[in-house]
C-alpha cells in the first residue's frame, strides 16, 4: 500500500466518517435493546453448529445441526428423528410447494429429499461453477427455487475469510422445481446469507451480510425485476430470513457489527498481517460466540466489572432476530447482549408453537411464545 493510498484512505475516513452508508447505526426504536432472547426457551439438548430452522405446511419442523437434519415431533418438540445425514455440515432448509425438503449442504450443493425416496436428488452446480457456499433456499408459488451462494468456490465455514478479505463474490441462482435449468441471476454479491419469497409470492427478499443491506426484488416470469432496497445501512450482519404467518419476515442478525472490525476493514496491511499470522478464532472479526477463550481480542469499553460482563460493553458476539412487517420495516426484536447466553442467531421461523430460533452460537434451539409487534 503505497504513500498515495493511504493518503485517499485518510481522506475518505475523516469526509464520509458519518456518511450515512458507514456510519453504524444506533440500537434505537423498534430495535432498542433488551433482554427478551435471553427469556426463551431451549428445546431438548444442545445441537451442536445447528444452523437454521424451517417448517412445512402441516406444522412438521426440521432443524439443520452439524451434517445431519432433523424432523422435530411430540410434547414440546422435544423428539428427534433423523431426516437426512450428509458428508459436510447441512445449512440452509426451505419446504417445497410439493413437499419435498430443500437442504443447502456444504461443498456439495442443494439437496432435494423427497419423503417417499430416501435418496436425495441434487443440483450441484450453475454456470458451470460448482455450488460450493450454498447458505439459504427458498421457493416460490410457481415451484422455481432460489438459493443463495455466499462466497463462489468458498464453504460456509470460511465466512470470516471472505470478510476480512473483502471479497464480494457471491451468486443468487434460480433452477426449476426439478433442479434442473440453473441459472445465476445475480453474481458479485457481498456475501449474499438469506433469501425468500414473499406471501403473496409476488417478491424476492434478499440479505447481503458484507454490505449490511435488506433487498428486495419483483417475481416476473423470467427472472427478477430491478433490485429496490429496503435497508442500506443495518447494525449487524444480516443472516437469514423466513416468513411469518402474518406476512412479514423474522430476520437473524448473526453478530453486531462494531468501531473496532469497521477499522480493521480500513486498515489493509494490518489485515493482511492478521490473516497471514493468526488462527481465525482470534482474528479481530464477528463471531456466533465468544468471552470463553481468554486470547480473544476485545475493544477497549468496561468489557468486565467485579467478573460481570456487562451488557452494554462493545460485543465479541450477539443475539439479535428482528421482526419485519410485510414492508420490510421492523416492528419488534429480541436481544441477549453482550453477557446473554443465545449469540449468532441464524435462522428463525413462525409455528403453532411459538417462534423457533436458531441460536448458532450457544449451540441450542429456542422457542419464544411471548408478545411480539
Amino acid at each position: 500500500m503505497g504513500l498515495f493510498d493511504h493518503l485517499l484512505r485518510d481522506i475518505r475516513s475523516v469526509v464520509l466518517r458519518d456518511g450515512a452508508d458507514s456510519a453504524i447505526p444506533p440500537l434505537d426504536g423498534a430495535l432498542s435493546p433488551n433482554d427478551r432472547l435471553d427469556s426463551a426457551v431451549p428445546i431438548g439438548d444442545p445441537l451442536p453448529d445447528i444452523d437454521d430452522v424451517a417448517v412445512a405446511g402441516d406444522g412438521t419442523v426440521y432443524v439443520s445441526s452439524g451434517k445431519q437434519v432433523f424432523k422435530l415431533s411430540g410434547d414440546g418438540l422435544a423428539t428427534r428423528t433423523l431426516v437426512a445425514a450428509f458428508d459436510s455440515e447441512a445449512g440452509g432448509l426451505a419446504v417445497h410447494p410439493d413437499g419435498r425438503l430443500l437442504v443447502c449442504v456444504a461443498g456439495r450443493g442443494l439437496a432435494a429429499i423427497d419423503p417417499a425416496q430416501p435418496q436425495p436428488h441434487w443440483l450441484e452446480s450453475a454456470d458451470g461453477r460448482a455450488l460450493t457456499g450454498l447458505l439459504s433456499v427458498t421457493s416460490a408459488p410457481d415451484g422455481r427455487i432460489f438459493a443463495v451462494e455466499g462466497s463462489t468456490g468458498r464453504a460456509p465455514d470460511q465466512w470470516r475469510h471472505d470478510l476480512m478479505e473483502k471479497r464480494s463474490n457471491g451468486r443468487l441462482i434460480v433452477c426449476s422445481a426439478a433442479l434442473d435449468d440453473a441459472q445465476v441471476l445475480l453474481r458479485d454479491l457481498p456475501y449474499p446469507y438469506g433469501v425468500a419469497v414473499s406471501a403473496d409470492g409476488n417478491s424476492l427478499w434478499l440479505t447481503e451480510s458484507w454490505a449490511h443491506r435488506l433487498s428486495r426484488f419483483s417475481l416476473t416470469g423470467a427472472g427478477i425485476g430491478p433490485r429496490e432496497v429496503i435497508a442500506n445501512n443495518l447494525a449487524g450482519y444480516p443472516a437469514r430470513l423466513h416468513g411469518d404467518a402474518q406476512g412479514g419476515f423474522f430476520l437473524g442478525l448473526f453478530a453486531r457489527r462494531t468501531h473496532l472490525i469497521e477499522f480493521v476493514l480500513k486498515e489493509d496491511d494490518f489485515r493482511e498481517e492478521m490473516i497471514a499470522t493468526i488462527a481465525p478464532d482470534y482474528w479481530i472479526a464477528p463471531a456466533f460466540a465468544g468471552g470463553a477463550d481468554c486470547l480473544e481480542p476485545m475493544q477497549i469499553g468496561s468489557v468486565k466489572a467485579l467478573g460481570i460482563q456487562k451488557p452494554w460493553a462493545p460485543p465479541r458476539s450477539y443475539g439479535l432476530l428482528v421482526h419485519l412487517d410485510g414492508d420490510g420495516e421492523a416492528t419488534d426484536s429480541l436481544h441477549s447482549r453482550a453477557g446473554g447466553r443465545f449469540h449468532g442467531v441464524t435462522g428463525a421461523c413462525d409455528t403453532q408453537h411459538g417462534v423457533l430460533i436458531a441460536a448458532r452460537g450457544a449451540g441450542r434451539l429456542l422457542l419464544y411464545t411471548g408478545d411480539l409487534r
